[in-house]
């Protein structure tokens, strides 16, 4: 199953983004993690299909009211078997 690492850059703390991640990943059916970095980016690391992948990464683009994406750089990943 692929594996996505996404740091996402912008204002993307104290917005609800990693609430409105976990609800978007559930929703999708992906597995795996979101912290926020000192630096005040949101790291994700995301495993599922192919195209529930790509909705994810979709809706992490648009993020949640009140915040604002400024950019979004995704490496692909050895899954890590959530």
């Amino acid at each position: 199953m692929p594996c996505k690492h996404i740091v996402v850059s912008g204002v993307v703390q104290g917005v609800g983004f990693r609430s409105y991640t976990q609800m978007k990943a559930e929703r999708l059916g992906i597995t795996g993690t979101v912290r926020n970095l000192a630096n005040g980016d949101v790291e994700i690391v995301a495993e599922g299909g192919d195209e529930t992948l790509h909705r994810f990464l979709d809706a992490v683009r648009r993020g949640p009211p009140g915040s604002r994406v400024d950019d979004v750089a995704v490496e692909e990943r050895v899954p890590a078997g959530f």
